[in-house]
């Protein structure tokens, strides 16, 4: 019986040790793998297509400084390090991965990766576009960091640079 209020006790205290430190993990662990795979991500981006006329003057409207950079990629499913198991736990755990839950579109640095069956029209277009104005104001490395700890501490619909983006769903909310 002591044994099992020994381990019972033991086990209490590793739960609580990593839920105190879980900004440790998550910057220390998760946060530099998943930033490597986003910057390969993001290379692998580069062959997609171009903005059109119309999307670059968008992407000039919302601020990016260089729109010509800007790639779409439409793919089948949008990329996330499925093969790594923690990033897999943890998109799982703060609502990017797992059952149920589709991304249709998501920014790597320039590139925009969209389902093939997702319609990128002028208010989703310039929500994603934010996403690289974000990016090009600080970098892909401190975007990412602050992403993964907003979506930990408020989740995805409430996580500040979701907000920012989903505010130019309703400016932009006309379709071309």
């Amino acid at each position: 019986m002591k044994f099992i209020k020994f381990v019972s006790l033991a086990l209490f205290k590793v739960i609580v040790v990593v839920a105190l430190s879980y900004e440790k993990i998550i910057a220390r662990v998760l946060l530099p793998q998943y930033i490597e795979w986003a910057h390969e991500t993001d290379m692998k981006g580069l062959i997609g297509q171009p903005l059109n006329e119309q999307e670059l003057a968008l992407a000039a409207e919302i601020g990016i400084k260089q729109p010509k950079k800007v790639r779409i990629v439409y793919v089948d499913e949008v990329p996330y390090p499925y093969e790594n198991f923690a990033l897999k736990v943890f998109g799982e755990a703060v609502g990017l991965a797992g059952e149920g839950i589709i991304n249709n579109a998501q920014v790597f640095g320039y590139s925009i990766y969209a389902r093939k069956d997702f319609e990128l029209n002028r208010p989703k277009l310039a929500h994603e576009l934010v996403h690289v104005l974000q990016i090009e104001r600080a970098s892909l490395d401190e975007v990412v960091t602050q992403h993964f700890f907003d979506m930990a501490e408020y989740g995805y619909d409430k996580a500040p640079l979701e907000v920012e983006a989903s505010a130019a769903n309703i400016v932009y909310s006309a379709d071309w």
